[in-house]
């Protein structure tokens, strides 16, 4: 299956109810949602695993509506910048500058990886979505446009933003940019 394009598989999960082929699409997709909701949730994996969860659900009860007018990666992010939307309008997510990082269940994770998430939590939620699609997931601007359904301008702005407080606070914390 792995020849299969992604407008293939779409193609046979809208059509025939292939879930083969759908199975296969989240084989392909769910490390970068899974990602991306990580950075969003600073780390919190189990929270992570839930919205990623919601995103393919919602993806698989609306692939009729793929138009094939963006890829199906950028499609399937917007899903899950709208699930994290979604979860953080119901759970009124409040921004706390000590909030700190969860650690792993395997205690993997780096005093990088925890300086990072810290930094990411001083970002405003916008912010933070601009600049995990741009600097982790690697869109460019016009891509993290399609996804947050951002004009172009907003996006450079968040990012600017963004960029300026994470350069601060990594200074402030021992990285000089080496």
């Amino acid at each position: 299956m792995a020849a299969f394009s992604d407008i293939s598989l779409v193609a046979q999960v809208a059509v025939f109810g292939n879930k083969r082929a759908f199975d296969e699409l989240v084989r392909r997709y769910q490390s970068p949602v899974r990602k991306f909701f990580l950075n969003q949730t600073l780390g919190d994996g189990q929270l992570s695993d839930d919205l990623a969860q919601d995103t393919f659900v919602k993806a698989y009860t609306n692939i009729a509506s793929f138009k094939g007018l963006a890829s199906f990666q950028t499609w399937i992010m917007r899903i899950a910048y709208n699930v994290y939307y979604d979860y953080t309008r119901r759970h009124r997510i409040t921004e706390d500058v000590d909030v700190v990082p969860q650690q792993s269940s395997s205690g993997a994770q780096t005093a990088l990886q925890m300086d990072i998430y810290a930094a990411l939590a001083l970002l405003k939620p916008d912010e933070r979505s601009c600049i995990t699609l741009q600097l982790i997931e690697g869109y460019d601007i016009a891509g993290i446009a399609k996804i947050t359904g951002m004009k172009e301008g907003t996006v450079k702005s968040h990012l600017s933003r963004g960029k300026e407080k994470l350069a601060t606070y990594l200074r402030q914390n021992g990285y000089d940019g080496r």
